[in-house]
């Protein structure tokens, strides 16, 4: 037996499909007509290439302000504006006599202490032969000391025997008074050699004493000589900046000055205004700001794409990202970037302004969407009529990437092959139903 609730169900049904009408194939054919036909486009993953369009501006590869450091007149310009001009080729010479005047005073100051050097060293040697001669006094008088003494010593030994010889009455006393003289002289040579030893002595330590203070002199005249070289180097350094130089091979692109006019030092003088500016641009230095948003993407090596206004019939110019600050400025929130670009024929000059297209090397894999799919309210919000299965529109908002116009990343709010309602006249509504058409 079956249960009740199962006859109840049956019975129901029965009922159900007497009232319901039969709805044949060519009404339903009629019903799918009246939906709005649409076209779908699938929601696509791609490793997308970011590319960002900035403003540029050349500048020389190297730039150069040629300033006074010796204050002259300006004897002789010898180039112009718009030279080229080689490394270390003059650019202007500047007459300064006192300068010359007082390499000069200083080449005499020079000879000067080279003549009390020869002074000195003749005052040592003068010493040295004195030191000679007082030593051999010395022990000349040494010598003779041991001899005196020797006869002192004979006269003493004469002097008592004789004075024996007297008292015992066999020696006149005339005899003692005369041997007594002989030692009385002998006693007086001995002091007279002990003086003369003491003198040679001192005239050794005179002449060593003049020895120490000759070459002293001699250490004070080659130290002033030296000084005086040193000054005259400085002096002759100072005047070779006199003629002024180009630092590189470049092209003068800035003159300031005429023969005859008073050129001063850069200490004294308040202008700081530069005589000539050379400008190396053989090369130039293409700058480009790069916002914030793209600065952590932008690396060393991107391919930059160049084009200038006034060179519109000319081909775009190609480079590479050359060096970059990798940092932000805090006044405009970009990051500097650098192209180096050949320019041999001189078309680029310094100052122009174009635009770069900047291929980021980074590839992120992004939804995408045709840039004609995706809607946007009047508050600028972007949302997309994304199907279902059953062909059943939802409105989907979603937040927006790169766009190149064409294309538009989709960061969030879709997934990968997701169908989204294609251009459309229409405005869709949440569970509205439409027909899609095939390709």
């Amino acid at each position: 037996m079956k249960p009740l609730g199962f006859v109840l169900l049956i019975i129901t049904s029965m009922a159900l499909s007497a009232c319901t009408p039969t709805v044949s194939t060519s009404e339903m054919e009629v019903n799918k007509d009246k939906l709005i036909p649409v076209k779908t486009v699938a929601v696509e993953e791609v490793k997308l290439e970011h590319t960002t369009t900035q403003p540029a501006t050349v500048r020389p590869f190297y730039q150069a302000e040629i300033q006074a450091r010796v204050s002259g007149y300006v004897e002789e310009v010898k180039v112009d504006i718009g030279d080229p001009v080689k490394e270390n080729q003059v650019l202007a010479i500047l007459s300064i006599p006192e300068m010359k005047k007082q390499v000069a005073v200083m080449n005499s100051k020079i000879k000067r202490y080279q003549a009390l050097e020869t002074q000195a060293l003749a005052g040592i040697e003068l010493a040295k032969a004195d030191i000679v001669s007082s030593q051999a006094q010395f022990t000349q008088a040494k010598s003779e000391l041991n001899r005196v003494a020797a006869s002192l010593a004979a006269a003493e030994a004469e002097f008592q025997r004789t004075e024996d010889l007297v008292q015992r009455q066999s020696l006149a006393p005339r005899v003692l008074d005369e041997v007594r003289k002989k030692r009385d002289s002998e006693k007086a040579a001995l002091e007279a050699v002990k003086s003369s030893i003491l003198s040679a002595e001192a005239n050794v330590t005179v002449s060593q004493a003049r020895q120490a203070a000759a070459e002293a002199d001699l250490s004070v005249a080659k130290a002033d000589t030296k000084i005086a070289q040193s000054e005259l180097e400085e002096l002759n350094v100072m005047i070779e900046y006199g003629v002024l130089k180009a630092p590189f091979a470049g092209v003068v692109t800035a003159r300031s000055i005429d023969p005859g006019d008073l050129v001063r030092n850069l200490e004294s003088s308040k202008s700081g205004h530069s005589l000539f500016v050379i400008s190396q641009i053989s090369t130039v230095r293409v700058q480009i700001p790069i916002p914030e948003i793209d600065a952590v993407r932008v690396n060393r090596g991107d391919q930059v794409t160049l084009s200038f206004p006034f060179y519109k019939d000319e081909p775009e110019i190609k480079g590479l990202v050359s060096r970059l600050t990798q940092s932000l400025d805090s006044h405009s929130g970009t990051m500097l970037i650098e192209v180096d670009i050949d320019n041999a024929k001189g078309k680029l000059l310094p100052g122009m302004f174009g635009q770069a297209s900047i291929n980021l090397s980074t590839k992120v894999a992004s939804h995408t969407l045709p840039a004609r799919a995706v809607r946007f309210t009047e508050a600028g919000e972007a949302y997309v009529y994304v199907l279902d299965k059953d062909k059943t529109v939802s409105v989907i908002d979603v937040k927006t990437g790169f766009d190149d116009g064409n294309t538009i990343e989709i960061v969030s709010g879709v997934e990968t092959g997701q169908d989204v309602i294609d251009a459309h006249r229409e405005r869709f509504t949440n569970g509205q139903k439409v027909n899609v058409l095939q390709d």
